[in-house]
């Protein structure tokens, strides 16, 4: 709560925009929309104190003793900056929002009852429960923002599968929202025809991309054919039976002798000691609260799901993000 508090007020930005360490006084008199002053023992207390002792943000004290401490930003706190490419700001807002903390006070009901956490919290699946809400606009953009402009992973893409893309000529994003990660893609490689494919009501908001055509479609019916398909952060919403079906949709999309599905998800490592491995298993905990039959899986899961789905040959390719790159090929 310390973090989105943070958020929420704009510290990180605050600090920013002065160039430099500032004050407490200079922050609390920086913050917009408080009237009368802000509250700065509280500021400092409950919310400086904790963040910097987690080294989000840097507290440095006078030499000589005299004078007031200054707050400066940490390598953490930078991507709490709201107008960076690479922020996470929206993330921490969202996954923070009273609608997604209620179902994790079910989980424990979850395992007594079984069942889905969050429709046990609101009575409905997360997306059914969003579209009939009449108050959840504001929510759900706040949600495609995330799932759509997730510029970390995609700049995690790029840089660590360039040799992936080059060998192809078409790619289809399937779940691919407004088009942002395709039209990245494109833009990077301009020989790509892209194809962006989801639901009729989602790519009609997408603005046009030089490369890149919308389709609207269901994932589960049908995907339009490329010499390569992508999903991102798609199959770790589904249960094991819908992730199948459309693999199989995939692999019949592809060219049998040289076609390829490419999944960026978590890869679970349960004995990692890597910057990101521990994340696989909170972002476990958050499909097991927000999904249905959504997790985040081990090597063997995915080995044995692409079985199943007719993709019995793959490749585990890391990049620099959470996820990984799950290259997978038709069986021969």
């Amino acid at each position: 709560m310390a973090l989105k508090s943070a958020v929420e007020l704009k510290i990180a930005d605050i600090i920013h925009s002065h160039g430099g360490a500032i004050t407490l006084s200079q922050i609390a008199s920086s913050i917009n929309g408080v009237s009368p002053s802000p509250d700065i023992t509280c500021l400092a207390r409950i919310i400086l104190r904790v963040l910097v002792r987690r080294n989000v943000f840097a507290i440095h004290h006078p030499s000589n003793g005299n004078g007031e401490a200054v707050y400066d930003l940490t390598h953490l706190s930078k991507w709490l900056l709201h107008d960076s490419d690479l922020t996470l700001a929206p993330m921490i807002l969202m996954e923070n929002h009273p609608w997604l903390l209620a179902p994790w006070h079910c989980l424990s009901r979850c395992v007594r009852e079984g069942g889905i956490a969050f429709k046990k919290a609101h009575g409905s699946e997360i997306w059914d429960f969003a579209s009939g809400n009449p108050e959840s606009t504001g929510f759900s953009t706040m949600a495609w923002r995330v799932l759509c402009t997730a510029k970390v992973v995609t700049r995690g893409i790029l840089l660590g599968y360039e040799d992936g893309f080059s060998c192809i000529g078409s790619l289809v994003d399937v779940g691919g929202g407004i088009g942002s990660l395709i039209s990245e893609i494109v833009k990077a490689y301009p020989h790509l025809k892209g194809v962006n494919v989801d639901l009729p009501h989602v790519v009609s908001t997408s603005p046009p991309y030089n490369g890149v055509s919308h389709v609207g479609g269901d994932m589960f019916a049908a995907i339009p054919n490329a010499d390569a398909v992508i999903m991102k952060w798609i199959l770790h919403d589904l249960g094991d039976e819908d992730c199948i079906k459309i693999l199989r949709n995939c692999m019949k999309a592809i060219p049998r002798e040289n076609g390829k599905v490419i999944i960026v998800d978590i890869v679970v490592k349960e004995d990692g000691k890597g910057p990101f491995d521990e994340m696989g298993f909170i972002f476990d905990l958050l499909m097991m609260a927000h999904c249905s039959g959504g997790k985040e899986r081990t090597e063997a899961e995915w080995k044995k799901l692409l079985e199943e789905g007719s993709l019995s040959r793959y490749k585990i390719i890391n990049i620099p993000a959470l996820t990984s790159i799950i290259e997978a090929y038709p069986e021969p």
